[in-house]
């Protein structure tokens, strides 16, 4: 099992406001998670997996904004991953997720 360490922010200019009324999620082989505005831990199992992060504004239960997507591969021999998502700072902008 490798702990997914993936690192969620916001710009810097909507930060405020992203952590007012937003939420990120981070979603795994199509399995949804709540995450929080900055780091947020998940475990994987080995082989392939399809990521996705994006945001809803509080009360909303299926919206899927600014998603941002990356495909990656656990081999098993590394303990931990790391991922950044980070989001632009203009309304409508996707996050952009690198993996390593």
């Amino acid at each position: 099992m490798t702990k997914l360490i993936v690192d969620i922010r916001p710009s810097l200019v909507a930060l405020p406001f992203h952590r007012a009324f937003t939420r990120p999620l981070v979603e795994i082989d199509g399995i949804e998670r709540e995450a929080a505005w900055g780091t947020t831990e998940v475990a994987v199992e080995a082989g392939a997996h399809r990521l996705a992060v994006y945001f809803r504004y509080r009360g909303q239960r299926t919206a899927r904004l600014g998603v941002g997507h990356e495909e990656f591969t656990v081999d098993g021999s590394m303990s931990e991953l790391r991922v950044t998502a980070r989001l632009g700072a203009r309304n409508g902008s996707s996050f952009r997720v690198v993996i390593g």
